[in-house]
């Protein structure tokens, strides 16, 4: 009888146990959302609730950054607006009335994270927050993150901001082709300032170059992280993640391991004489170079003109076209 019970509560425990690891597995996951993206083709490597809407802190910043860039220049002159003082939150301390640069506010903007630099940023580009985020929705939806809404240029909390893992990743990969912000995404120390960079990535993991960490209490805990290794470049996206540093490092070492850059251009049978103008490289798992294919449409009779169009080559995963490209006469 006592052999009986004994096994019972063993079985009890058992039972009991597997159901902990069950709800402890699940509630770490709950809410968590990640997505590792190539830079250069675009393709997604791993998600997690990648589509999920959630807040995220200070990555917004990285869109924030994207619009200065490409509207403004280094060495405008910005005059600190009172909205700008004393915003709550990290901060580079800016007082109304100083006269800073825009290249000292990115870099207070993605290094110290200064909620205060994005506010002077986004009225310095546009007059007014709400119009500074109109353009942030319409650059989001211009590179493909549908599913995203910016309210403010910081991320501190509002019901109505939020975006995806995925959107976060397509707009980090195509800030990561800027070169002026990878430039300073990567920057350990600006000697300027004297403002050391907050993102532990840099100094922790090989080839990690940028990009942004985030935290607010509706978030949690954020990052988004780029990293090069053998010729390839990813962003890896981890939103509302306690062990945001640990599980980045996971997700790196996997996307590293598991796929490599092969040029598949050179697969395809093209005749001397005719090349596509932009060499193709794809990210690949071993067991998915079988599943690459060609098709090869030749215009007949050829055209003899160097740089005319001789026809078109398609290049496909599976049954997933990857790649589509006219084909040149590169010889007369």
């Amino acid at each position: 009888m006592r052999k009986v019970i004994i096994s019972i509560l063993l079985c009890a425990a058992m039972i009991c146990g597997f159901q902990w690891d069950s709800l402890s597995a699940a509630a770490a996951g709950e809410g968590r959302a990640e997505c590792v993206v190539d830079v250069a083709s675009r393709r997604i490597l791993h998600t997690l609730n990648a589509d999920t809407p959630l807040p995220n802190a200070s990555t917004t910043k990285i869109l924030t950054a994207v619009l200065i860039l490409e509207d403004c220049k280094f060495d405008e002159q910005v005059k600190i607006p009172v909205e700008a003082a004393g915003v709550q939150g990290s901060s580079v301390y800016l007082k109304a009335g100083e006269i800073w640069t825009v290249e000292d506010l990115l870099y207070g903007l993605m290094l110290r994270s200064g909620n205060d630099a994005a506010v002077a940023l986004a009225i310095h580009h546009s007059k007014s927050i709400e119009t500074f985020a109109q353009k942030m929705n319409e650059k989001a939806a211009l590179l493909g993150a549908a599913n995203s809404r910016f309210v403010n240029p910081h991320g501190l909390p509002d019901k109505r901001h939020h975006t995806t893992a995925r959107d976060l990743a397509l707009i980090s990969a195509y800030a990561m082709q800027n070169e002026t912000f990878r430039t300073i995404v990567s920057t350990k120390f600006y000697a300027p300032r004297g403002w050391y960079n907050k993102n532990k990535m840099l100094s922790s993991y090989d080839g990690a170059n940028g990009i942004k960490t985030g935290f607010t209490t509706d978030a949690g805990r954020c990052l988004v992280t780029s990293a090069e290794q053998n010729e390839m470049q990813v962003v890896c996206v981890v939103l509302n993640c306690p062990q945001m540093y640990e599980r980045t490092e996971e997700l790196l070492n996997l996307s590293f391991t598991e796929y490599s850059v092969r040029h598949i251009t050179d697969i395809a049978l093209i005749p001397p004489g005719i090349g596509v103008y932009d060499l193709f490289a794809y990210p690949l798992r071993n067991d998915e170079l079988a599943k690459i294919s060609s098709k090869l449409t030749l215009y007949e009779p050829l055209p003899d003109k160097k740089g005319a169009i001789a026809g078109c080559l398609k290049i496909f995963l599976a049954n997933d076209l990857i790649f589509s490209q006219n084909l040149y006469i590169m010889e007369e």
